[in-house]
């Protein structure tokens, strides 16, 4: 799909703030600093529409990106190791457990992962988290790029066993660097936009 018309809708905390209409929404989980803005970047052709940051855990809001006029991307705050008070986290843990089981317009979650390590017990949780609420997950493993092309199938398996990835889910390579996983990203999203 190429995305010529990008718009940062609303930065959301509570339902009350979602937007209106019934836009196929995409929602991106992942530990903070996995690689979620530069993933959005490269999926959107655009190259600080998502912030980058060097510090984890920036985003702490659910920021609704419409493309097209034809779905929506949804940020969610990276889990894991941001510097953040424990009341915050359980804000945020509030906050996105009420996105994922209320809202009707969510396809599916994108979930990145770093293909580099294995998934952390957060990566594992959040994973069970989407599969206890029947949600579809398409699963990125990022950076493929900082590793040699000949130990990614040797990675994905690690990804694969750790989440435990279930028949219908799936797994795809992804370089926000060299684009490699692009169209297949686009595919899966748009199979699931149907």
């Amino acid at each position: 799909m190429k995305i010529h018309n990008v718009e940062l809708l609303i930065s959301a905390v509570r339902p009350a703030q979602y937007p209106e209409g019934d836009l196929p929404e995409f929602a991106l989980a992942g530990r903070s600093n996995v690689g979620k803005s530069s993933f959005i970047n490269k999926m959107i052709g655009r190259k600080s529409m998502a912030r980058i940051s060097s510090k984890p855990g920036k985003t702490q809001t659910l920021n609704f990106y419409q493309l097209q006029e034809a779905l929506m991307f949804v940020d969610v705050p990276g889990y894991g190791y941001a510097k953040v008070s424990k009341t915050e986290r359980a804000a945020w843990g509030k906050m996105i457990e009420t996105y994922f089981t209320t809202r009707t317009a969510l396809k599916a979650a994108i979930m990145i992962v770093d293909l580099r390590h294995p998934p952390s017990k957060d990566d594992c949780m959040m994973y069970n988290f989407f599969k206890h609420y029947n949600i579809p997950c398409i699963i990125i493993a990022t950076k493929a790029d900082k590793i040699p092309k000949g130990k990614w199938d040797k990675h994905k398996k690690i990804v694969k066993d750790e989440l435990q990835i279930q028949k219908g889910d799936s797994l795809i390579v992804f370089s926000s660097e060299s684009g490699l996983g692009y169209d297949a990203a686009w595919a899966e999203i748009e199979a699931k936009m149907a």
